[in-house]
């Protein structure tokens, strides 16, 4: 009678247990994951779906500005493929020496309501590290 209740026990702290791990696994996998789009992509989705997401393109050549103090930039972000579409970007931050027109960026953030979009990550590729070296001899 007593190996009974004894492994009643055992069972209900199995349960509980695969129960926390099974709710820690979702609510870390479900917070941390975010669309990597590039614009194309990014404009054709739901914006209700797009809470949080990281977009690839390019650095548009006209409205770049500054915010005052230095800090953030807001400008167009062109799709590589297809340069009339584009989403407006802000981002508030130091910003990247390689930032100009024409570079190629990763910008991590969420969309507003009027589907700009507002970054709090601003990433510069490097082209001149992407680059094969001109070997000789």
């Amino acid at each position: 009678m007593a190996g009974k209740s004894g492994k009643g026990v055992y069972i209900a702290a199995l349960l509980l247990f695969l129960g926390g791990f099974g709710w820690l696994l979702y609510s870390g996998l479900s917070q941390d994951s975010v669309y990597f789009l590039n614009v194309s992509e990014a404009l054709a989705m739901d914006q209700a779906q797009l809470k949080q997401a990281r977009l690839f393109g390019k650095v548009g050549p006209k409205d770049i500005s500054r915010h005052n103090g230095g800090l953030g930039v807001t400008f167009d972000l062109i799709d590589q493929q297809n340069e009339s579409k584009l989403i407006r970007v802000d981002y508030k931050g130091a910003v990247p020496d390689a930032f100009k027109a024409g570079a190629e960026v990763i910008v991590e953030g969420n969309f507003l309501e009027n589907f700009s979009f507002k970054a709090n990550s601003l990433i510069t590729k490097c082209p001149s590290k992407y680059k094969k070296e001109n070997r000789t001899g």
